[in-house]
């Protein structure tokens, strides 16, 4: 992941949030955007590299890049444009 947030992204700083608040403030954050948007998120707590991933799994969100930087996890999330149709598979390159 570049350390450059992307222009039209918000970050958001959790360091110094424990387990389960950095996944539940991403979530939030998201909830609360326009479909597409991008969220930069930064954390300390160790376990937020496996829980925000989880959650967006879970909520349908995408992990565009995931990166540790020293003690620090930078997370870049989207959500998506649109959501996906129940019981039709993803087209597209990779598919």
């Amino acid at each position: 992941m570049d350390n450059d947030p992307e222009p039209d992204a918000e970050v958001l700083d959790l360091c110094g949030l424990k387990c389960p608040l950095p996944a539940l403030f991403a979530k939030r954050a998201l909830l609360r955007t326009t479909p597409g948007t991008v969220l930069d998120i930064v954390a300390d707590d160790p376990l937020a590299a496996v829980d925000i991933p989880h959650m967006c799994v879970q909520e349908s969100f995408e992990v565009v890049t995931s990166a540790r930087d020293g003690a620090l996890v930078r997370l870049r999330l989207r959500r998506p444009s649109a959501p996906a149709a129940p019981g039709v598979p993803p087209s597209g390159p990779g598919a």
